[in-house]
């Protein structure tokens, strides 16, 4: 029998906010669950133990999910299609969809904007999501000039940076809340299980757990 010790730590990427709450119980139904540390909101360490002696877990930014998992710094993760749609890494592989995290990516500018702009070739928009955004107006003959920005978008047209938004939709309150309205819906968003490809092809225990996914998100979708 190998020696646990010598065995190589898996890295497990998680992403802070909306996703994590509704990740936690999916992940310890397919086997990957946290100590006691990570729960402690006084704790401000970014990596974690699990129950797994072999696994751990990294809490970071949602993107960095992504590059870190694309890189092979982790051999897995969980974070929203938004991120693998805007970042669109080779050796970014997911799996699963996990149908968690429902939301959707938009298009949204202030109620009553002046209905003369729909024409215009040339818009300025706040976004985190200038890849995305860009192919958007692409699609429609519309040269997009991305001011990005992490957070606060929906005041990025009152302040006079860009004329429009394109951010993440949950309920719409928070639009409506600065006076906004969505004018175009650009996709769809689930959390997916990401692996790093080659990690896939090299260590058995990254395609068991791609199977632990799969099986639990089958079972729901089947209840």
């Amino acid at each position: 029998m190998p020696d646990p010790s010598s065995t190589p730590t898996l890295t497990f990427a998680i992403p802070k906010g909306r996703i994590l709450e509704e990740a936690l119980p999916v992940m310890a139904r397919a086997g990957v669950v946290p100590d006691a540390s990570f729960h402690d909101k006084a704790n401000r360490s970014l990596t974690f133990p699990t129950t797994r002696e072999d696994l751990r877990l990294i809490r970071v930014r949602a993107f960095d999910v992504a590059t870190f998992v694309a890189h092979g710094a982790a051999q897995a993760g969980i974070v929203g299609s938004d991120v693998i749609e805007e970042f669109d890494y080779a050796e970014l592989y997911a799996p699963v969809d996990l149908a968690i995290g429902r939301c959707h990516l938009a298009v949204a500018e202030p109620a009553g904007a002046d209905s003369a702009q729909s024409g215009a070739s040339h818009l300025r928009v706040a976004t985190k999501y200038p890849n995305l955004t860009r192919r958007h107006f692409e699609r429609r003959g519309i040269q997009a000039e991305c001011v990005k920005l992490n957070g606060a978008m929906e005041i990025a047209p009152a302040l006079g940076l860009a004329g429009r938004i394109v951010d993440l939709v949950s309920t719409g309150q928070t639009l409506k809340d600065n006076g906004l309205v969505e004018t175009a819906r650009i996709l769809d968003i689930t959390a997916r299980l990401i692996v790093n490809r080659a990690a896939l092809k090299t260590d058995p225990r990254v395609g068991a757990l791609v199977e632990a996914f799969r099986a639990d998100a089958a079972e729901r979708k089947a209840a």
